[in-house]
């Protein structure tokens, strides 16, 4: 056996998982293939097998299924995978029911297959280290947990007790697992941790020579009742609605998981264990899971693993980092910063705006302690940081300094010009900007090679991604050192070449301008909204766009407008554009902060925002014909589109950055697995096919040139 390594001595089989030329151990098709070798020993061995120790080599306990081969799953695999899946539980299922005491001995983390491997053992020891988890994600990949964990968790816990677990996947510390009832006992952390198991699972086993699982002890009762008792089917009637609210019917998994959890109660362990595996098989070769895969595991982890940093530069960490501009986002930067050891000057034009964009970090932390999540100290530490000031002298060794002033080009340069001689040797200057070009910012700096842009997304303390943007004269060290400096804040990063409106930026203006376009094509305002809900997009174009503000939006386009005229280039206006400005300008209504935009916002408490009435008689036409597919296929389809221009021109250089910057950037539906995976998922002749009918439609937002669609070929991840 490669995988897995066997030695019984004194009566006790130890069973150690040990993946070689691996970090983790996996249930790759080797050890699939080792465990019924494992199995066929300790079958022969059993009547010497007084019980059975499962450890682990690796510094976790097991990471679960082989990934990379899910992605190269197809429908027509479903039946393998189905045979695949029942003999690992199979396996399982002769070591737990052998008559012998099985002990897992957890030395870390384990997750998805790993925790159902775990849950082989009657009985489990953890080490109680606050860095492990435990758990069942596997919805979050658009899987359910199919090696017996919906099986088993959903009797360990009852069909309540282990919905948050399994529907929503919720993981859960050493603590936590022994308060469920999942772990039995806990050791501390440290060098003797393992000789403290082993020495605790010995015990138990010669205390308990004839071991079993709750559910195979007569009289077991599943905890809070079965699907027929009263309490849980009230509960299974609104559960499946409920279900569908969240995910509006667009991801397969939790109705799936809920499903499983339901019928499997309803049927002896070998039944409920088949139904698992018949679910398990038809999502593993779903086009959902796929992209759910792609994105959320390997598009993820390239993030984490700075495949987008440039790889040549020393780690960095900043000590002081300068922030000019206490508005509500270099507010939000503050508490990021702070919360995360990192000493703050907040700089305005006044002490008393300085000050107030501290008490938000106030107002935050203060919440948290309320409620219990944080202590009065750790609040006072973090707030303690903060430097509020209105002097630029307060900048003095900051080995980085953000301005998130107003978007406008001559505030910027000013603020830099000001701020940049404090900097510390070899400190660099960052913009917030959200849609300048970096290389005209630069000019304004000492250092163009220490200038770069640092996009983050409102609101700060609670949006994850931040998109580093790359002048033309941006050095490599300034990339690898704006990239560890947002990892350091807990925060993604991706990294995008400089161009007008970057990539967010750019692609986001075109979800909600095609939503503003279908409004002046005659369109109904509700029917544009609901098209970009059940597309999956968070809300619709109209409602985003009052959030980020329609004066906003108008002042871009008009510095645009400028900034091409200025150049010799001709401005072609989008088709909402007219509309928008007809809005504005003879409105009076310039977004949700006017309290007036495309909805209005009652003053009343409690009171929901609606569509502005007058909408209907002002820009709807009673005779337009349109179709919901279509709605939801321009906004999705315009964006992807968009983004496949910036792989095309070089914005973007990564697959990853692209979908994760889509999702969590500018909310993307995660369903598809973001905005190139959508793209792959579709496969390349449908999408063009579609693309080109909806540019000979609607224009020439669509249309894929052999460029574009070369690169979408040419950055094509192969699994």
């Amino acid at each position: 056996m490669k995988t897995i390594q066997y030695e019984l001595q004194d009566g006790v089989a130890t069973i150690t998982f040990n993946e070689p030329n691996s970090p983790v151990n996996t249930m790759c098709l080797q050890w699939q293939q080792d465990m019924s070798a494992l199995v066929a020993q300790v079958l022969k061995d059993q009547d010497a097998i007084k019980g059975i120790i499962l450890t682990s080599a690796k510094s976790t306990f097991f990471a679960g299924a082989d990934l990379k081969g899910a992605m190269r799953l197809r429908p027509s695999d479903a039946g393998a995978i189905f045979t695949e899946i029942e003999l690992v539980k199979k396996n399982f299922r002769t070591l737990e029911t052998l008559g012998k005491p099985v002990v897992s001995c957890l030395n870390g983390t384990a997750l998805g297959g790993g925790w159902e491997v775990a849950l082989v053992g009657h009985y489990r020891i953890a080490v109680d280290d606050r860095k492990t988890q435990f758990g069942l994600p596997e919805v979050t990949l658009g899987l359910l947990p199919g090696a017996s964990g919906v099986t088993k968790m959903t009797r360990h816990l009852g069909l309540m007790g282990a919905q948050p677990y399994l529907v929503e996947g919720k993981t859960f510390s050493p603590k936590e697992a022994k308060s469920l009832g999942l772990v039995h006992e806990l050791v501390a952390p440290g060098d003797t941790a393992a000789t403290e198991m082993r020495t605790k699972a010995l015990a138990w086993i010669a205390a308990n020579p004839s071991a079993q699982h709750p559910w195979e002890a007569k009289g077991y009762k599943v905890p809070g009742g079965l699907p027929s008792s009263p309490a849980v089917a009230q509960m299974l009637v609104v559960a499946p609605a409920m279900i569908k609210q969240q995910t509006r019917g667009l991801y397969p998994a939790p109705e799936a998981i809920m499903a499983c959890m339901v019928e499997g109660l309803q049927v002896d362990i070998p039944t409920a264990l088949r139904i698992e595996s018949r679910y398990l098989a038809k999502l593993m070769t779903g086009i959902n899971a796929r992209a759910m895969i792609n994105t959320f595991f390997f598009n993820l982890n390239a993030i984490k693993s700075g495949q987008s940093r440039p790889s040549q530069s020393p780690r960095f960490k900043p000590a002081k980092v300068g922030l000019l501009g206490a508005g509500m986002m270099g507010a939000g930067i503050a508490f990021a910063q702070a919360s995360k050891g990192i000493a703050t000057v907040l700089k305005d034009v006044s002490q008393e705006k300085a000050d107030l964009g501290k008490s938000y970090s106030a107002r935050i932390t203060q919440a948290r302690v309320d409620k219990g999540r944080m202590s009065a100290t750790d609040q006072q530490t973090i707030l303690e940081r903060i430097h509020a000031t209105d002097q630029v002298a307060d900048l003095a060794g900051c080995d980085l300094i953000i301005e998130a002033v107003f978007e406008n080009r001559e505030l910027k340069a000013k603020v830099t010009q000001e701020a940049e001689p404090m900097l510390a040797p070899g400190g660099f200057f960052a913009s917030n900007t959200s849609t300048l070009p970096i290389s005209g910012l630069a000019k304004a700096s000492a250092a163009a090679d220490k200038f770069i842009g640092i996009h983050f997304f409102s609101p700060v303390d609670k949006m994850k991604l931040v998109e580093i943007i790359r002048g033309r004269q941006t050095s490599e060290d300034t990339v690898a050192r704006a990239y560890d400096y947002v990892q350091a804040i807990g925060k993604m990063p991706i990294v995008v070449n400089d161009s007008r409106g970057f990539f967010t930026s750019r692609v986001f203006g075109t979800f909600v301008m095609e939503g503003v376009a279908m409004l002046g094509e005659g369109i109904p305002a509700a029917a544009i909204e609901n098209a970009g809900i059940q597309c999956g997009m968070p809300v619709g174009p109209l409602a985003v766009l009052d959030e980020t503000s329609l004066t906003l939006s108008l002042h871009v386009m008009e510095q645009t407008r400028a900034d091409f005229e200025a150049e010799g280039k001709t401005y072609v206006a989008s088709p909402g554009e007219a509309l928008l400005v007809n809005l504005v300008k003879e409105h009076q209504r310039p977004g949700r902060a006017g309290g007036a935009g495309f909805y209005e916002y009652p003053a009343e408490r409690g009171v929901k925002k609606f569509l502005w009435p007058q909408l209907k008689p002002l820009f709807e036409k009673a005779d337009v014909q349109w179709d919901i597919t279509d709605l939801k296929d321009r906004l999705l389809y315009r964006q992807a589109v968009e983004t496949a221009r910036c792989l095309s021109e070089n914005v973007l250089t990564s697959v990853h950055d692209a979908n994760i910057g889509s999702i969590f950037g500018i909310g993307f539906p995660a369903w598809t697995g973001g905005a190139m995976q959508f793209i792959y998922g579709m496969g390349m002749d449908a999408f063009v096919t579609r693309a080109d009918a909806l540019a000979a439609r609607f224009g020439a937002g669509f249309a894929l040139t052999d460029e574009v669609k070369a690169a979408i070929t040419r950055y094509q991840p192969v699994y």
